[in-house]
């Protein structure tokens, strides 16, 4: 699962001149820290999703991830949020309960 709070997606728009209807594809890369998994992290693109695992949308964006990746983010709900203190994204992994 992904969520993105309205102020994060509104960061993203203006940080990556994003228009209506773009999509923002995240991705795990190998190297850097934090996230869930020890050697990986985030990485993000703007591309348009070719086989989504899942995806949500807020103002016109699709943010996304594809079926390849979905790897880094099992077992967790994935949120995006916004912190005003510091004017940048945060990213939030939630252990996610067991599957239905």
């Amino acid at each position: 699962m992904i969520s993105i709070t309205q102020p994060a997606a509104k960061w993203y728009i203006n940080e990556l001149d994003l228009a209506e209807g773009a999509a923002v594809r995240f991705y795990a890369r190998y190297g850097g820290h934090g996230g869930v998994h020890r050697g990986f992290s985030l990485a993000l693109s703007i591309e348009q999703p070719n086989n989504p695992a899942f995806s949500t949308e807020a103002s016109g964006i699709t943010f996304y991830v594809e079926e390849s990746d979905a790897w880094y983010f099992e077992g967790h709900d994935f949120h995006i949020k916004y912190k005003r203190k510091y004017d940048e994204v945060e990213f939030v992994f939630v252990p996610s309960g067991p599957a239905n």
